[in-house]
């Protein structure tokens, strides 16, 4: 029984897996656990059976280096109706997480112990699937369906307290876990409870129209997925059905979802998030460098939000700003970002007062002598940020790591302007700052490994998705951004409105169209980016002025009250009609003759000019694969999870597909914007997709 250890100890029988890191239920885990209650059930002198794990966790779910091949019996299914079906009491014993089969397989146990920081939950959902071993039919059995339901279809996991309080377990074990087990199954035995099948009970449910409101919920709440909607439709099967038809069919929901385009894509993201984290070529040795401290130059929205990440991971940070006004509408924020959360209950004042004295504020660039890492995040200026690089580089300790937060200005530039460009990295941070989980990590051309290595460790320090990019205007996620930005004020110019554009991204799965974040982040922000990267715009694009226009205007979008849309006081959206006169004069003024712009062309120019970028990114090396423009784009720009990234996405719908339309509208809109990219092309025309090997 490689993977599971069988012991006695007196009456008791006692089954433990031990399969590092995470004890996922791997084919050595499933037999020996098969074994184990086939042996417990055939010893006259075991009276009950105890399942618990050594290391650091519970059964964390499915062991994902079998995915992707068919698995060798017993299969989990079988497994769990093993356990159920055991002749003696069952107690699950359960530390750290029993996530997904780990929780199917505890509730096939036939009671269940945990201790306090243990966690529990069915995160299928979130690769685009729902539990396939009776996870949807037992759970509603055991904690009804109102709380099976939540859980099941946000795939979050609950702590051991709250588990406890809606029946998922029956005791919270303090101390030794596995002697508080031992006490607590001699007491089932003593008092003589029977056992307790969960697969037997009654899925309760108080509001039958629950299901129907569930699903309405979630079609806002998660639009565009699939996999919430079968949950739904899987829970209900649990009061339809007994259990072994619920469970048969609960298996061939997921089977189908498993073979779906959407699942393929979320699991797709789910792995793709994790090969970002290695750095091609950077040894995983590699030694670095201890960040005790940190500073954080600029103390605007952006420094605000930065701030709060480092204090929010306990580590002290140094603000620094231009003045006390400025620094005190910096703590002004964080304090009411805070007390929100102190409002709602997910923090005590006493942890704020502490996230808070961790913040040192100063005008003095002087009291950035001992940090570790310090990030610049000033204007948008190279003139101004050259000035910053400038003191940074006499001012901090020598082995501090220098970072600049900028979004399109050349990294090289400011690292040569600090006189120590080995310590010069980019940390691009995604505002705000302090919500956004992407951080774009930019190689500067002599940046030291180790401060590579460093600040990739360190966004995971703060709870960020680290990629890595090189130096490029824009790096990966804004360089590919303008080409979708330039396509879309074309095609204003051609004939498009600002809620066509809008809606027809809204409908591919983005929460927001571009106008509708243009007015959302400000038009005076756009226009400074604009101004910002004027010396790399087309002829066309600087005529293709509008942001300029509405910037005169001061349309500044909702922090005004108009945008490309105007806004009622609680920043609801209209559609314009003077915008659209606006663009219409704007056309005319530019001899462009206005015609209908259908849906599809609009997504195609607006989504494959982005992809075609993407093909330039990766063959120039900005991006060492597309895991990483994937993950940009679906951590950072909100691109539909279950589409996979743009990269993944062009691979399903087929580079050739995409080439061909490149082709229709480089002789629509000109060779300069839609000359397919050279690696496009090369794959395209080989039947090969960015991802082949």
């Amino acid at each position: 029984m490689a993977g599971v250890t069988f012991t006695k100890q007196g009456h008791i029988g006692i089954a433990t897996v031990d399969n590092p890191p995470v004890n996922a239920l791997g084919h050595a885990v499933r037999a020996g656990l098969t074994a184990a209650v086939a042996q417990a059930d055939a010893d006259p002198e075991i009276k009950a059976l105890i399942l618990i794990c050594a290391g650091r966790t519970f059964i964390a779910g499915a062991d994902i280096r079998e995915f992707g091949r068919p698995l060798e019996p017993p299969l989990l299914n079988t497994l769990v109706a093993d356990l159920e079906a055991s002749t003696k009491p069952f107690v699950a014993a359960i530390h750290g997480t029993a996530l997904g089969g780990g929780l199917e397989v505890a509730l096939a146990c036939h009671f269940r112990v945990a201790v306090p920081s243990a966690r529990l939950g069915l995160p299928e959902v979130k690769l685009g699937i729902l539990p396939g071993a009776g996870g949807t039919q037992r759970l509603p059995r055991l904690i009804g369906v109102d709380a099976a339901l939540t859980m099941i279809t946000e795939g979050n996991d609950i702590p051991a307290s709250k588990a406890q309080a809606i029946g998922l377990i029956d005791a919270i074990i303090e101390g030794d876990l596995l002697a508080g087990a031992i006490a607590f199954t001699e007491k089932l035995l003593a008092d003589g409870t029977p056992i307790r099948r969960t697969g037997s009970l009654t899925a309760k449910v108080e509001n039958p129209a629950i299901f129907e409101e569930t699903k309405a919920a979630l079609a806002k709440k998660q639009r565009g997925f699939l996999a919430p909607q079968k949950c739904v439709d899987a829970v209900k099967l649990a009061v339809d059905y007994p259990l072994e038809e619920g469970s048969k069919r609960e298996y061939a929901l997921c089977i189908d979802l498993m073979q779906g385009a959407q699942s393929k894509a979320q699991r797709h993201a789910f792995f793709a998030e994790r090969e970002v984290a290695k750095v091609p070529g950077l040894p995983e040795d590699t030694k670095l460098r201890d960040v005790k401290s940190v500073g954080v130059a600029g103390p605007g929205a952006m420094g605000t939000g930065i701030a709060m990440c480092f204090i929010n991971a306990g580590l002290p940070v140094v603000l620094v700003g231009l003045d006390q006004p400025t620094l005190d509408k910096s703590l002004g924020t964080m304090r009411k970002i805070y007390g929100g959360n102190v409002a709602k209950g997910t923090m005590t004042q006493e942890a704020l007062d502490a996230r808070l004295a961790l913040i040192k504020p100063t005008t003095d660039y002087a009291e950035l002598k001992d940090v570790d890492l310090v990030i610049e995040a000033v204007f948008e200026d190279m003139a101004v940020k050259k000035q910053v690089f400038a003191k940074l580089g006499k001012v901090t300790k020598p082995g501090s790591i220098l970072a600049t937060n900028t979004s399109y200005l050349d990294i090289d530039a400011l690292a040569e302007a600090s006189g120590r460009p080995t310590d010069v990295v980019g940390m691009h941070f995604f505002n705000p700052a302090n919500v956004m989980r992407l951080l774009e990590n930019v190689r500067g051309a002599k940046t030291a490994s180790d401060v590579l290595a460093t600040v990739m460790k360190i966004g995971k320090t703060i709870k960020k998705v680290s990629v890595l990019s090189g130096v490029c205007d824009g790096f990966i996620g804004n360089r590919m951004l303008a080409k979708r930005s330039r396509e879309g004020m074309f095609m204003l110019e051609e004939g498009a409105t600002p809620w066509q554009i809008d809606k027809v991204l809204y409908d591919f799965g983005f929460a927001m169209g571009p106008y509708q974040v243009a007015d959302l982040a400000g038009i005076d922000v756009q226009y400074a980016a604009r101004k910002a990267r004027w010396d790399k715009l087309s002829e066309r694009e600087h005529k293709a002025n509008l942001v300029d226009q509405l910037f005169e205007l001061g349309r500044y979008g909702q922090k005004t009250g108009a945008g490309y849309y105007t806004y009622d006081d609680k920043r609801k959206a209209t559609p314009d009609p003077a915008i659209e006169a606006l663009i219409a004069q704007h056309s005319a003024a530019r001899g462009i003759t206005r015609r209908p712009i259908g849906d599809t062309e609009i997504r195609e120019r607006l989504i494959y000019a982005m992809i075609n970028e993407g093909a330039k990114i990766l063959e120039e090396g900005i991006a060492a694969r597309p895991h990483d423009i994937d993950i940009v784009w679906l951590t950072g720009f909100g691109f539909p999870v279950y589409l996979g990234g743009p990269m993944f996405y062009a691979d399903q719908i087929g580079l050739k597909t995409i080439y061909d339309a490149l082709l229709k509208y480089k002789d629509q809109v000109g060779a300069e914007f839609f000359t397919p990219a050279p690696l496009l092309e090369r794959l395209a025309l080989a039947g090969k997709g960015f991802y082949d090997k």
